[in-house]
Order: C-alpha cells, then sequence, then structure tokens
C-alpha cells in the first residue's frame, strides 16, 4: 500500500512539472508574437485561440492574447465579412459599368477591422468614419438593398439617393464624412454627449492613416484627455494615404503613440478575434472613467484608394496578391474555424450561397428603382421651421420649398 501511494506522489510531481514547463513554453511563444494552436474547451461549441500581442503605449497591460470563440460567433462573424466583400465587389462592378457616379472608396481587404469592432459594441455605443463607410453603413442596421441603391442614387438608398458613397447614416451611426479627419472632433463631440448624459458607452472615431497627420486630430485628442471623454480614436492603417506610403507622409508611423498623453494600443486589424478581444478591453477602459484611448488597427485594402485610383502605380500586383494569399482576413478566419471544428466546408459555403443571393437580389433593386424627382433639393435643409424661400440657380427662380422634409415628398409620391 505504502509502495503504490508513493508511487501515485512521483506520478503527481512528474505531471505537474511537465504542465508548468508547457505553460511557461505557451507563455513564451505568445509573447513572441507566435500565436500558438487552438485549445477546445470543455464545451464543444468553444475553442480557445492565440492572437497576436498588442503592443502598448503608457500603459501596463493591454487585451489578452487568448481569446474564445463558439460555433454561432464564428458563423456570425464569417457570415458578416463575406457580406461586406461581396457588397464591395458589387459596388465596384457598378461603378465600372458607370451605374454609380462620382467617387466610391471600398473596404475590401478590411473587413476584420469593422466587423470585430462591432463584435464588441454594446447598445448605444456609436461611430463615426470617414468616406470608406459602406460596411459600417451595413454593420449598424441599413440593408444591403440600402447600402447599394443610395450608391446608384435611387429612392430605395439609405438616405434615398441625396448622400451617396461618403454619407450614409443610421441611428448609431454619424457617417461616412467626405472632409478628410472632419469626423475626429465630431467623433469627441459625440464622446462629449455621451459623458454629460452619463451613458457607460464609447465612440468609436475611426480615421485613416493619411487622416492621422491633421491637426484638428490633435486639437480633439487633447479635449477628450482634458475632459476624460469616453472615446476610441481609431486609425485603420492600411498602408497607403491616397497613393502614398505611410514611410513617406508621416515621420512617425507608430500611429498608437501619437496621441503622446492618450494611451495607445496596436492591433492585428487582419485578425477578426485580435480586433475584438482589443475592443472589449479598450471600452472597459473608456467606460470605466479613465478617458480616451488610440488604437491602430494594421490592415490592408485591396482597392485603390478610391475606384478611380487602379492601385497599381504606387505598389505591385503581387504585393497585393502576396496579401491575399497569406493574410487576408476571410480566408484566415475561414481555415481557423474548420481546422477547430466550429464550422464545416458545407455550412460556409451554404453561407456563402446564401450572401450572394442576398447581394444579388439588392442589385436589382439598386439598378431599377426610380430617382427622386426635383424637389427634393429643396428638402431637409432646415429643422422644424415654416416652409423657407429657396434660392435657385438665379435669383429670378426663387421658390418657396414645396415640402420641408424627404419624408414629406415621399409620403407625396407613395414611397413613405
Amino acid at each position: 500500500m505504502t509502495k503504490y501511494f508513493n508511487l501515485v506522489l512521483q506520478l503527481e510531481r512528474i505531471w505537474t512539472t511537465t504542465m508548468a514547463l508547457f505553460a511557461r513554453q505557451l507563455q513564451s511563444l505568445t509573447a513572441s508574437g507566435i500565436r500558438t494552436q487552438q485549445v477546445r474547451l470543455a464545451s464543444s461549441t468553444e475553442v480557445s485561440f492565440h492572437t497576436k500581442p498588442c503592443k502598448l503605449h503608457k500603459l501596463d497591460s493591454g487585451p489578452n492574447t487568448s481569446v474564445t470563440l463558439n460555433k454561432e460567433d464564428a458563423l456570425k462573424y464569417y457570415r458578416d465579412m463575406q457580406v461586406i466583400r461581396r457588397m464591395e465587389s458589387a459596388a465596384g462592378n457598378l461603378y465600372k459599368e458607370k451605374k454609380i457616379r462620382g467617387f466610391c472608396h471600398l473596404y475590401s481587404g478590411q473587413e476584420a477591422c469593422a466587423v470585430g469592432m462591432k463584435a464588441a459594441m454594446t447598445e448605444g455605443d456609436a461611430v463615426i468614419t470617414a468616406y470608406r463607410c459602406h460596411g459600417w453603413t451595413w454593420l449598424l442596421g441599413a440593408t444591403v438593398t440600402e447600402v447599394l441603391a443610395e450608391l446608384t442614387g435611387r429612392i430605395a438608398g439609405n438616405v434615398h439617393g441625396k448622400g451617396g458613397s461618403m454619407h450614409m447614416y443610421t441611428k448609431s451611426f454619424y457617417g461616412g464624412n467626405g472632409i478628410v479627419g472632419a469626423q475626429q472632433p465630431l467623433g469627441a463631440g459625440v464622446a462629449l454627449a455621451m459623458k454629460y448624459r452619463e451613458q457607460k458607452n464609447v465612440c468609436v472615431t475611426l480615421y485613416g492613416d493619411g487622416a492621422a497627420n491633421q491637426g484638428q486630430l490633435f486639437e480633439a485628442t487633447n479635449m477628450a484627455k482634458l475632459w476624460d471623454l469616453p472615446v476610441l480614436f481609431v486609425c485603420e492603417n492600411n498602408g497607403f494615404g491616397m497613393g502614398t506610403a505611410v514611410e513617406r507622409s508621416s515621420a512617425s508611423t507608430e500611429y498608437y503613440t501619437r496621441g503622446d498623453y492618450v494611451p495607445g494600443i496596436w492591433v492585428d486589424g487582419m485578425d477578426i478575434l485580435a480586433v475584438r478581444e482589443a475592443t472589449k478591453w479598450a471600452k472597459e477602459y473608456c467606460d470605466s472613467g479613465k478617458g480616451p484611448l488610440m488604437m491602430e488597427m494594421a490592415t490592408y485594402r485591396y482597392h485603390g484608394h478610391s475606384m478611380s485610383d487602379p492601385g497599381t502605380s504606387y505598389r505591385t500586383r503581387d504585393e497585393i496578391q502576396e496579401v491575399r494569399k497569406t493574410r487576408d482576413p476571410i480566408t484566415g478566419f475561414k481555415d481557423r474555424i474548420i481546422t477547430s471544428s466550429l464550422a464545416t466546408e458545407e455550412e460556409l459555403k451554404a453561407i456563402d450561397k446564401e450572401v450572394r443571393k442576398e447581394v444579388d437580389e439588392a442589385l436589382k433593386i439598386a439598378t431599377s428603382d426610380g430617382v427622386l424627382p426635383p424637389e427634393a433639393l429643396f428638402t431637409d435643409i432646415y429643422h422644424n421651421t415654416p416652409a423657407q424661400e429657396i434660392r435657385g440657380a438665379t435669383i429670378d427662380e426663387t421658390i418657396v420649398q414645396p415640402y420641408k422634409t424627404s419624408a414629406d415628398l415621399l409620403k407625396a409620391i407613395g414611397r413613405a
């Protein structure tokens, strides 16, 4: 009996030593930025993954590198990213067919940023971004039809064809802004309103690396820090401001440190799980009353700055293809959830088919619906006032508003 007891103790010591060694190796790998193999938890529908560590500025600790994912969320994230990718592909084709006029900035390649951040948001959180806004508009409540129809200027559009590519809105989405960097102080203003109302919410204020040198960003971060506003200043660094590489435009390319006295974190923006975990952590930071935070999402865009930019005069086609093959946010996520048995090829193919059908049906409306009559030009100028006199191209063309709002006009033409 004594021999048996001693043997059990010896085996227990061996097991404890082995597990401690394994834990140290795992910690070392994670600290080096190496993504370790996923671990299936006790629940058959939840898997643990390790993500690349965030870089920190003026912070003692950051987001956890060990994240969990269940089957329901895995399928949802995959679908959301596929909807944005296919919707943007459809928009690109419409532009080439000259059914979309003016500017059109596509989000293809950056889907993990939007979907990952949205996954961490809670009711009452707000978003404001620049002109690469189609995916965000859909994520925050608009339909695919409303996005594509807005791009083609149709009544079924998000704002009935009056906004176009850069000006779409939902209840918690403040646009779509066409002026470089203009959304930065506006995002701080939304956060000021949240603090005034004592909300436990944040305003996610997005901008590109091209807008990271705007003076208004530093004015906004200064006020946000003075007043400890719950705002996340998020730089989606896709490597190029229009056609200029970040190394040629910025003396410091560590955008997460550019807030100086505002703490910041760098995040792998091509990994949806890293983005989700970092945003959760950042939201908790702001919700605790510590004030603003800067985030840099390291990402990549496959298309040019806009559809008028082929995107190959300042980088090679081989570079783009290399990113598609090695860092694509959708195929990378797809491989992870299949190899971890969270999803099957058949399930994902069914999602792809469903998404394709949804976008195709939206395209039919976006290319066939009617447009607003000319009277729509005079609507939505002032809020809650009597009908105003509106001057046309010349003083002789001055008229009184026939309809004060788009809602009045839509009701009159039977589209309310």
